[in-house]
């Protein structure tokens, strides 16, 4: 019998830095692969301050051409929402049109019942607005995030000619409380490799080990950025030395990583 080859993570200590109920999927995953995944939360989510400009663009709806998910977490929160307002969301009442800026958000949107009317290629916000172009132009587009979300993908819209309207979510927070053991091994190069999923987990990452800290874990330790709005954040932050995934998927977060440790 041909024997099974054997991943290059086998044995590698991967850091996952979302959410322990969104990283879930991945670490079984990493696990079936033979490596040792290590889940340290450096984000939680909490409610808008005021929801009023949310609740107002649900209540409004149907006057929308588009609404643009960027995150899961988005659609999650958005639903949410809406489900507390008793607010239809089925586009089949109206002209709306769901856009996801990639397969995790966009799967996020089907689980919930919902059509996907496009999917962006190129999975950035900037990317999204791109690819869509001219079917934006004149178009009211509602654009339900975080309030630390990028201001790249809303000022790419409007060079389209699209009408935005921004709306908050949901907060993108600091974690009340970390793993301070975890977070010690990891800053003492016991751990292979550190996925970000987002600009705030770089962030908080940075400002709980020290800037300068972080800039010399490179040296030892497989820094991946999950998504190229990450990995610019990573670049912002000096760090040279990056793995890139394309997307949230476990399947590209897992090409990256074996990629990176094959050729080591």
């Amino acid at each position: 019998m041909a024997e099974i080859a054997r991943s290059s993570l086998a044995g590698k200590r991967i850091v996952i830095t979302r959410a322990a109920p969104q990283s879930e999927a991945l670490a079984k995953v990493l696990a079936g692969l033979g490596a040792i995944p290590l889940v340290l939360p450096l984000v939680e989510f909490g409610e808008p301050e005021d929801f009023g400009p949310l609740d107002a663009a649900i209540a409004q709806l149907d006057q929308f051409d588009w609404i643009i998910f960027t995150s899961g977490q988005a659609v999650r929160a958005f639903v949410a929402r809406s489900m507390d307002l008793g607010a239809s969301l089925n586009p089949a009442e109206s002209k709306l049109r769901i856009a996801a800026v990639g397969p995790v958000s966009a799967e996020a949107v089907r689980q919930t019942g919902l059509p996907v009317e496009y999917v962006a290629r190129t999975h950035s916000g900037v990317g999204l607005a791109n690819e869509l172009g001219e079917r934006l132009r004149g178009r009211s587009v509602l654009l339900p995030r975080s309030d630390r979300a990028n201001p790249d993908l809303p000022a790419a819209l409007k060079t389209h000619g699209a009408h935005i309207t921004e709306a908050v979510a949901y907060r993108t927070l600091q974690p009340g409380e970390v793993d301070r053991q975890k977070l010690g091994r990891i800053s003492t190069g016991e751990a292979d490799a550190v996925l970000f999923f987002s600009p705030s987990a770089v962030q908080n990452f940075a400002e709980l080990v020290g800037a300068e800290h972080f800039l010399g874990l490179q040296n030892g330790l497989a820094i991946t950025a999950v998504g190229p709005v990450t990995a610019e954040a990573l670049r912002k932050s000096k760090v040279e030395r990056i793995v890139v995934a394309a997307d949230t998927t476990s399947e590209a977060v897992v090409q990256a990583l074996e990629n990176h440790f094959a050729m080591r």
